[in-house]
C-alpha cells in the first residue's frame, strides 16, 4: 500500500464487480424478494474473497414462505447467473425421502446389501463438481421442501451442514465445502396467508401498514420453523430468509418477464417463423386474474400464459395466419376472450423493439451476458 493511501477511510459496503454482476442478474430475474437476493449475494461475495469458514459449506440457507413466491426460482436464477443454465444445480426433492431406507438413493447402499451395485448415489464428488468452471468452482445443492424429509436424511444433513462432507455407502468421502446448501420449506405458509388475507391481500398494500405486516410474516415463518426443526439444525443455518407474498406491482413485473420468455422462445425457434407480439393492459390483467391466487401465489401464471398465449399463437403459426416478421397485438375483448390482431405484416423486427422502458433491466441484462455467454438475457416484454 502506498503512503498516500495510509489513513484513508475504507468503504466495506462496496462489492466486487463479479458480486455486483451476480446481484444485478438476480434482481432482473427475482421480483419482490430483496432480502433473499441480499443474503445470497453476501454469501457469494464471501466466497469470492475466500473468507468462508474452512471445513464447512460456503453457505447454509433456509428459505421459508408460501408456495409460488419464488424460493425454487431463486436457486434456478443463481445457477443461471453463475453457469448460464437453470439446471446447473443438484436438486433433491425431499418428498422422495420420507422413509429411512430411501437415503440409499443419495449416498448408495453399503457393500453386501441387496442392490448395492445397482444403486448409484446422487451425492458423488463427480456430481458435485460437474458444473465447476475455470472462474467459478462452486456448486449449488438444493433440498426442496425439507420438512418432508425422514429422520435419516435429517441426520445426514446435520453432518453436511456442520462439516461439509458426507460419506457414501462404499466409504468414499465427498467434499461439500465448495457448495451453497439451500433448503426450502412451506412451513408457516398457512399462518402467513391468513395474515395477508386478514390485511389487504394482493391489493396494493398501504406503505404504513406493510412494515408491520412483514414483521408478523417473518415471525410466523420463523416460529413455525423452530417448532418443526431441532435446535441443532437451526444452529447450523447461516441465514434464514422469509419470502413475502407478492404485491400487485411485483406480479405485474413477473408477468412481463414470463411474456419476455415466450418471445424469446419464438425468436429462438429454428424452423418456425420468427415474429413479435405484445399484450395490452386488459390482456395482462386477464392473465393475472387467471394465473394468480392468494393460496398458490404466482405458481399458476405460467400455466395461464401457456393456455391463453402460447397455444393460440401456436395455432396461428400452424395455420399460416402468422408469418415471419409479423407483429401481433394480444388484447382482451369485451366478450371476455383473448383477441389476436396482426398489426404489422413482414416488418423487420429489431431487438430494440422489445426493450422495456425501465433502464435498470437492460443494464442487468448486459451484466448477465458478461457473467456467462450461455445466458441469453432477453429483456422482459413491456409494451403498452
Amino acid at each position: 500500500m502506498s503512503r498516500k493511501n495510509l489513513g484513508s477511510v475504507l468503504d466495506p459496503s462496496r462489492r466486487s464487480n463479479a458480486a455486483v454482476e451476480f446481484e444485478e442478474t438476480l434482481r432482473w430475474k427475482i421480483v419482490g424478494q430483496e432480502q433473499a437476493i441480499e443474503a445470497v449475494t453476501e454469501i457469494y461475495q464471501t466466497f469470492l474473497a475466500e473468507f468462508n469458514a474452512a471445513g464447512r459449506p460456503v453457505g447454509n440457507l433456509l428459505l421459508l414462505g408460501p408456495t409460488g413466491t419464488g424460493k425454487t426460482r431463486l436457486v434456478e436464477a443463481m445457477a443461471e447467473a453463475l453457469f448460464g443454465d437453470a439446471s446447473a444445480c443438484i436438486k433433491i426433492d425431499c418428498a422422495e425421502f420420507q422413509h429411512s431406507h430411501e437415503i440409499a438413493k443419495l449416498i448408495g447402499s453399503p457393500p453386501g446389501y441387496l442392490g448395492h451395485r445397482e444403486t448409484h448415489p446422487v451425492l458423488t464428488q463427480e456430481a458435485i463438481n460437474q458444473w465447476h468452471a475455470k472462474g467459478v468452482k462452486l456448486s449449488i445443492l438444493l433440498f426442496d421442501e425439507i420438512e418432508k424429509a425422514s429422520d435419516a436424511l435429517w441426520q445426514l444433513l446435520l453432518g453436511i451442514l456442520d462439516k461439509g462432507t458426507v460419506t457414501l455407502g462404499d466409504n468414499r468421502r465427498v467434499d461439500l465445502s465448495r457448495c451453497i446448501i439451500v433448503m426450502t420449506s412451506n412451513l408457516g405458509a398457512r399462518e402467513m396467508s391468513s395474515l395477508v388475507q386478514a390485511g389487504l391481500g394482493f391489493a396494493a398494500r398501504s406503505q404504513a401498514l406493510e412494515p408491520d405486516l412483514n414483521k408478523k410474516i417473518d415471525r410466523a415463518a420463523t416460529e413455525a420453523a423452530r417448532r418443526r426443526f431441532a435446535p441443532e439444525f437451526m444452529n447450523r443455518i447461516d441465514k434464514v430468509v422469509v419470502f413475502k407474498p407478492l404485491r400487485r406491482e411485483e406480479l405485474d413485473r413477473i408477468l412481463d418477464i414470463e411474456l419476455g420468455f415466450v418471445q424469446q422462445r419464438i425468436l429462438n425457434a429454428e424452423e418456425a417463423p420468427k415474429f413479435g407480439f405484445y399484450c395490452t393492459r386488459p390482456a395482462k390483467d386477464f392473465l393475472l386474474r387467471e394465473g394468480i391466487d392468494a393460496k398458490y401465489g404466482a405458481r399458476h401464471l405460467k400455466r395461464a400464459i401457456e393456455k391463453n398465449i402460447v397455444l393460440p399463437l401456436a395455432n396461428l403459426v400452424g395455420t399460416g395466419q402468422v408469418e415471419p416478421g409479423d407483429f401481433v397485438r394480444v388484447d382482451f375483448a369485451s366478450r371476455r376472450e383473448m383477441t389476436f390482431t396482426k398489426e404489422a405484416a413482414g416488418a423487420l423486427l429489431h431487438r430494440e423493439q422489445f426493450a422495456p422502458r425501465e433502464a435498470a433491466e437492460p443494464r442487468a441484462a448486459q451484466k448477465a451476458n458478461s457473467i456467462s455467454s450461455k445466458l441469453l438475457a432477453w429483456p422482459p416484454l413491456s409494451m403498452p
